[in-house]
């Protein structure tokens, strides 16, 4: 049908912009770009826009937006989205440096925004953890097959790793994920994440926290599926954050592996269903208790 490239963005409903905005400007080093009465946009270090804070009554994430191929005609998929039961919408300059957009919804509910372009933002400064880039979005949810389907027949992603039937990590790029859909009762989003330039570049984000005095929940850590290394962390509003780097990359989806690490448990490491019984880490410490079966605070 489509297919995805990279995640642009993503927009997080809160009751308390203020403070959300505080925490991403002071302690992640997002630059602020661009604000409405309701919105404030915010780029990475590189010029590129990765998030949306929007005021609403209660708290949740409410949409992403993904880059497709720069020559897609949008009037032509949404064609092709209707004839297979996917209702869409054009959009035209709702966010910072893209000019036009497909906007349909998943069957979470979540608004996806399809761009074929883009123009560069303002890059924020230097302050800060400072990530490169916003990674991926996990979402606790009633049923991952469902969305997974949903995800590979019309937005192109492709499974990149399950554990067991329960767990599923999704790329649309060379990145071993972009999203993740994880089974749970308490459904929501459960953490967005942003890649660091390398280890170093993580190890100097841990500063950042302890200067702000938040703590880290867990990690450092390498895992398993897509062998990133990771923290987590809680934002002052509850919200849950992974900061990583080093994670997984598919340079070529003909050769169908992912490019070859020494920390790698086959070789060459391809997709594949990992038991749920044993841990998957690689090193660091254990996963803390209820920590996959918990929605961030700030999206209840």
């Amino acid at each position: 049908m489509v297919q995805c490239k990279r995640i642009g963005h993503v927009t997080l409903e809160t009751p308390d912009v203020a403070r959300v905005v505080e925490y991403y400007e002071q302690v992640m080093g997002l630059r602020a770009i661009a604000k409405t009465k309701d919105e404030v946009f915010f780029s990475t270090r590189v010029g590129q826009l990765a998030l949306c804070v929007r005021q609403a009554a209660s708290p949740r994430c409410s949409g992403m937006s993904f880059e497709i191929a720069p020559n897609t005609d949008l009037a032509d998929l949404q064609s092709a989205l209707s004839k297979e039961g996917v209702r869409s919408e054009m959009a035209s300059d709702t966010v910072p440096g893209v000019s036009k957009s497909l906007v349909l919804v998943d069957p979470m509910g979540n608004q996806i925004s399809l761009f074929p372009s883009w123009n560069n933002v303002e890059r924020s400064g230097n302050a800060g953890a400072a990530p490169i880039k916003l990674g991926h979005v996990a979402f606790i949810v009633d049923d991952p097959k469902k969305m997974a389907e949903f995800y590979e027949r019309h937005l192109g992603f492709k499974a990149s790793d399950w554990v067991k039937d329960f767990f599923v990590f999704m790329r649309c790029g060379p990145d071993h994920h972009t999203v993740n859909f994880l089974q749970g009762s308490n459904t929501g989003m459960h953490h967005l994440a942003f890649e660091m330039r390398d280890t170093a570049h993580l190890i100097e984000s841990c500063e950042t926290l302890g200067q702000h005095k938040l703590k880290i929940i867990w990690g450092p850590v390498r895992h398993g599926p897509g062998h990133n290394v990771a923290t987590y962390h809680a934002t002052p509003n509850g919200q849950i954050v992974e900061l990583f780097t080093e994670l997984d990359r598919v340079i070529d989806e003909e050769l169908g592996y992912f490019e070859p690490r020494p920390w790698h448990e086959d070789s060459p490491q391809r997709p594949k269903v990992w038991s749920g019984n044993e841990r998957r880490d690689v090193w660091g410490p254990p996963i803390p208790a209820d920590f996959l079966n918990a929605t961030s605070s700030l999206m209840r």
